[in-house]
């Protein structure tokens, strides 16, 4: 069976997923260390790849090329936009992703990708600007497993940007343009690439902190990503009852 990939930006988002494997081996290469480990049958992959889009992306996009994973999990630490209705330390699942820094700033405002003609991909006829497909599929069983278990989990659209909302304002601003949850600085790299291989990509995030006027004295980092890595977990044991089992391509009609 292909293993799973789980992707996360710092090892404080991976160690609890790490310490539940059994048979681990510590991987190093040139360009970055990773574990590999079985969760019962189930073989899986976990790699703190760095903070940012071009680490996510790049590490990624070389160990799907080594493995072929039949699934990614991206996981981690995400803020709260106002109006999300999310609180610290309650766990989100993308439904999308939305690049909110590229595009082009004019004197008449910010503009996306698609006002610039600029797909970042093309598969077949369809071009992808700042949108992002993740599987639903997986999306809706973790909703379900949620729900099973008596979990908040909200599923929504994520913006994942370069420069962070340090302001309530900018927060605010985001959130009313996109129409999205929370802010990450990874999620849209990860859930690009995984597009482009055909692999399903999962994102789960725990809320450390409320997107407002900046002040990480009221962050609670720990808690966020101790949640979400315990909900993984749960995913990935229910991944390996007999009869589950995650398709190995995303489909037009699941994206």
């Amino acid at each position: 069976m292909k293993p799973i990939l789980i992707i996360a930006a710092v090892p404080q988002e991976t160690i609890l997923l790490e310490q539940a494997l059994g048979n681990t081996s510590r991987m190093r290469t040139a360009a970055y260390n990773y574990v590999e480990g079985a969760l019962g049958k189930q073989h899986i992959i976990i790699c703190a790849a760095g903070i940012g889009k071009i680490n996510a992306a790049a590490t990624t996009a070389a160990l799907i090329e080594r493995y072929r994973p039949r699934l990614v999990i991206n996981t981690g630490c995400a803020g709260a936009y106002p109006g999300s209705g999310l609180c610290i330390g309650d766990l989100a699942v993308a439904s999308e992703e939305l690049l909110g820094d590229e595009g082009v700033l004019t004197s008449e405002g910010w503009q996306d990708l698609q006002s610039m003609n600029l797909p970042y991909l093309v598969l077949g006829d369809r071009r992808y600007y700042n949108t992002i497909s993740l599987s639903k599929h997986a999306a809706e069983k973790a909703m379900q497993l949620a729900d099973y278990y008596g979990v908040s989990l909200a599923r929504g659209r994520f913006i994942t940007v370069s420069t962070c909302s340090g302001t309530r304002q900018r927060g605010e601003e985001l959130a009313r343009q996109f129409g999205a949850i929370s802010e990450n600085m990874e999620g849209a790299a990860v859930a690009l690439t995984c597009l482009r291989y055909g692999i399903n990509c999962l994102e789960i995030r725990g809320i450390s902190n409320q997107v407002d006027e900046r002040d990480m004295s009221t962050w609670e980092i720990p808690r966020a990503v101790e949640a979400a890595q315990r909900f993984v977990l749960k995913y990935l044991e229910e991944l390996g009852r007999p009869g589950q089992k995650e398709s190995a391509h995303q489909t037009v009609s699941e994206i």
